[in-house]
C-alpha cells in the first residue's frame, strides 16, 4: 500500500540537493585551530621575522662601516690635494668645499658638502695638527661618540 506524503519526486530531488549543500558528511568532525596552535604559529612567525630583520639590518651597518673606511681615506687624499695646491692645510673641512679668502692657488672644490658627513650622517672630525701627523680625520662610528665597539668604533685615517 502506498502512502501519499504529498511530496512529488521533483520536490524530493530539491530537498536532497538542499541537504547536500548545507551539510557536508564530515561537518561534525571538522575543527578549526585551537588557541594554543594559533599562539604557536604567531610565535614562530615572530621568531622568523626577528631573525631575518636582524640579518638585514646588520648587513646595512656592516656596509656603512666599510663605506666609512674608504670615505676617510678618500677625504684624506682631498685634504692633501688642498695642501699641495695652497701650501697649507685647511683650517676646517668646509674649506674643501668653499674657497677661503686666504688660500691662493685653491683649485677646488675638492669635496662636496655631503662628503663631509659619515654614512650615519655625523660630521667627520678633522684635527690639525694631528697625533703624530699633520692632520687627523676621525669618523666616530654609528653612535657618533668617541670610543665604542662593533659599529660604534672610531674609524681613523692612518
Amino acid at each position: 500500500m502506498l502512502v501519499d506524503t504529498g511530496i512529488t519526486p521533483l520536490r524530493m530531488d530539491a530537498m536532497r540537493i538542499n541537504h547536500t549543500l548545507t551539510r557536508s558528511p564530515a561537518a561534525g568532525t571538522q575543527r578549526g585551530m585551537s588557541l594554543i596552535e594559533i599562539i604557536i604559529v604567531i610565535v614562530l612567525i615572530g621568531a622568523v621575522l626577528t631573525f631575518v630583520g636582524s640579518r638585514v639590518l646588520g648587513g646595512a651597518d656592516r656596509a656603512k662601516a666599510n663605506l666609512a673606511k674608504s670615505q676617510v681615506a678618500t677625504l684624506a687624499q682631498k685634504v692633501e690635494s688642498f695642501q699641495m695646491d695652497t701650501g697649507r692645510l685647511p683650517n676646517a673641512l668646509e674649506e674643501l668645499v668653499t674657497q677661503p679668502g686666504d688660500a691662493s692657488g685653491w683649485l677646488g672644490p675638492y669635496a662636496k658638502p655631503a662628503e663631509l658627513k659619515d654614512p650615519w650622517g655625523h660630521a667627520i672630525d678633522y684635527r690639525t695638527p694631528g697625533e703624530g701627523r699633520d692632520f687627523d680625520l676621525v669618523i666616530l662610528g654609528k653612535d657618533g661618540k668617541p670610543g665604542g665597539s662593533s659599529y660604534d668604533t672610531d674609524i681613523k685615517y692612518e
